[in-house]
């Protein structure tokens, strides 16, 4: 028994006999005790821990500004000895920051708050919160002071703002999931990402896009199409503005998910642009054979051009890439290039081994070194550019020992227990959310029974699972058949599996922004919740009991746990009983059915409910559909 594995049973020793029963004792017992609520934690109920996401240096180099998205705050570190100078509270679930060209103000975006925090660096201190739009993910400030561009996750937008007061001038529309943003050296281009696949025609190729930013006029000028990816993340560009890239995830979602061995289940690949490739873009693998760089996520290109940095949070590494050597293997060779494993030693110089979950990095002013945020390692690795090696890591302030939770949120986000490491699940399940795709998995056979992936947040009380409930609770779901199907490989001791199915069941549901803040309902959204609990139809005719809307989607999550054929099986179905959804946050979860072909919550009833199985819709007018919906995106 490993050190770590002590430790963390003396722990569930003093957190009580019956965690350590449930533990020993198998999935039947652990869900007695966990229904009831009985998960305390080994150590301690729920620690928070500082969780560093991005890392940026004051102008002058004096500083170094450190986001910690678990604790909400930004940490100030002295930037020579990386001494903690003070701690500044901000909103809840800060994701992204940005420096005034003048170094005087610090915005930090507050995603579940949908604020921006303004920082005066002088006094350190919050000086202003301003409102901004729905899950605000990051921010930067144009090279002349005027505006702010910041990105909304669940609007898909970005937000031009008054850098002066926070009056918001427009909105641009951008990619599904709007996240990460970067400028060209000259501040006249600004590149946006987004996490999530912009919907596409059922069971077709996933398509991303760069949206393109004029920042002078404030209008979108350009989409670079990236054809096949799902969700794209931190993008850079070199400083003499003829080399973009951007880090990624290319999933195989439309052939059967079936042995890693084989194919796997995602590529990790970067996409570049610019002069320096033909003004086109260019996909490359990070992977080679048998070695995986899971999920990457940061990408930096150096001062000077000559290397480049990659994290990947499920490898728990950092790639280095010789710049020329890629360029003049890109110049070289016939694309495509991202299915060839034998691709990547062409240009990849090293893996670094950093901590747990690598996210943002920053370079040093001298450029010696680059720092990589560990998010659930709460450290930061320095690794010295000239020798490619990890040459201190600096740990930020937080709880000593792990809970129970911290355990289980490592397990969700590496992918060291799947075969080569390829996947993890946060490979699915961005951000402990979902992927907004469509899979062919392996256990029904193969072109049978695809499934639309689910989103996780609060899913305590909702089980059985899997589509068609053949999953009792998440032991179930979690451990057998994930280490049999994805992982091919059995890894999950019972503790590390308690923790990880206690990391989920504590999920929270980010905030609904289809509510007022009173939780009071509009006058559309009370007419779609009086259509959603009637019980007679337009012509006055009685509905069926099992064929309303509010007896399948009961309770506070709008389920009732059980299976209902609603009409929607397919040919590619083994069963017409669907598990019930909860609607919590129906309205992002875009596409719908069991099987992701209802592209809208409209399709639902317009086009898949043809014998008004799937409720008593057919009566309704266009504008009374559009107030059920309406009511549906509170849930």
């Amino acid at each position: 028994m490993s050190r770590a594995m002590q430790s963390r049973l003396r722990a569930a020793l003093g957190a009580g006999l019956a965690v350590v029963a449930a533990v020993l004792c198998g999935a039947a017992l652990w869900n007695a005790w966990a229904a009831d609520g009985v998960v305390t934690g080994r150590v301690g109920d729920r620690l928070t821990y500082p969780s560093p996401l991005e890392m940026l240096f004051s102008p002058d180099g004096a500083r170094l500004y450190v986001l910690c998205n678990d604790s909400d705050e930004v940490r100030v570190l002295n930037a020579s000895t990386y001494a903690e100078i003070k701690k500044i509270a901000v909103g809840h679930k800060p994701r992204g920051f940005t420096l005034s060209p003048d170094g005087k103000r610090l915005f930090v975006t507050n995603s579940w708050d949908d604020t921006l925090s303004v920082i005066d660096t002088g006094l350190l201190e919050v000086a202003a919160t301003w409102p901004e739009g729905a899950e605000p993910s990051s921010v930067v400030e144009d090279r002349e002071g005027k505006r702010l561009f910041v990105a909304n996750r669940i609007s898909n937008d970005v937000a031009v703002l008054n850098a002066q007061t926070g009056a918001e001038e427009k909105r641009l529309a951008a990619g599904r999931g709007a996240s990460y943003m970067t400028f060209s050296p000259d501040g006249r281009r600004l590149y946006v990402t987004h996490v999530y696949p912009n919907l596409t025609e059922h069971r077709t190729a996933p398509e991303s896009e760069m949206t393109v930013i004029d920042t002078a006029r404030a209008v979108v000028v350009d989409r670079i199409p990236q054809h096949g990816i799902a969700g794209v993340f931190h993008v850079a560009i070199s400083a003499d503005g003829r080399l973009g890239v951007a880090a990624e995830l290319h999933p195989k979602n439309l052939v059967p998910l079936a042995h890693l061995e084989h194919g796997g289940a995602f590529e990790d690949t970067l996409t570049l642009f610019g002069a320096d490739v033909g003004n086109r873009t260019v996909e490359i693998p990070l992977d080679e054979l048998e070695r995986y760089v899971a999920r990457p996520f940061g990408v930096a290109i150096s001062p000077d051009k000559s290397r480049m940095y990659v994290t990947s949070g499920g490898s728990e590494i950092v790639t280095v890439i010789d710049v020329r050597r890629l360029l003049n293997y890109v110049r070289t060779h016939r694309a495509p290039f991202v299915q060839d494993l034998s691709a990547s030693a062409n240009y990849v110089v090293a893996r670094v081994a950093v901590g747990r979950d690598p996210r943002g990095m920053a370079f040093t002013p001298d450029g010696h070194s680059v720092l990589v945020a560990n998010r659930l390692s709460d450290t930061i690795s320095v690794i010295d550019t000239r020798t490619n090696r990890v040459a201190s890591t600096i740990q930020i302030a937080g709880p000593k020992q792990l809970s129970v939770l911290r355990y289980g949120e490592q397990t969700f986000y590496t992918a060291r227990y799947s075969f080569q490491g390829q996947i993890g699940c946060a490979n699915c399940h961005i951000d402990s959310t979902f992927d907004g795709l469509e899979w062919d998995l392996e256990p029904d056979g193969f072109g049978r029974n695809i499934v639309d992936n689910r989103l996780i947040e609060d899913l305590k009380g909702t089980d059985p699972y899997k589509w068609n409930g053949g999953n009792p609770n998440l032991p179930t779901e979690c451990g057998p058949r994930t280490e049999l199907y994805f992982w091919r490989s059995e890894n999950y001791d019972d503790l590390t599996l308690t923790d990880l199915v206690t990391y989920m069941r504590s999920l929270e549901s980010r905030p609904n922004r289809w509510k007022l803040p009173g939780y009071e309902l509009t006058a559309a959204q009370e007419r779609g919740k009086e259509i959603f609990e009637r019980k007679v139809d337009k012509f006055g005719q009685p509905i069926a009991l099992k064929n309303r809307c509010n007896y399948c989607h009961s309770g506070l999550k709008g389920t009732d746990q059980k299976s209902f054929d609603v009409g929607t099986k397919r040919a590619t179905d083994d069963y017409s009983l669907i598990d019930t959804p909860q609607l919590r946050s129906i309205a992002l979860t875009a596409p719908y059915l069991h099987d992701g072909s209802a592209a809208t919550l409209e399709e639902i009833w317009t086009i898949y409910n043809p014998e008004d199985k799937h409720g008593r819709t057919n009566d309704l007018t266009k504008d009374e559909l559009n107030d059920l919906i309406e009511y549906l995106r509170t849930r």
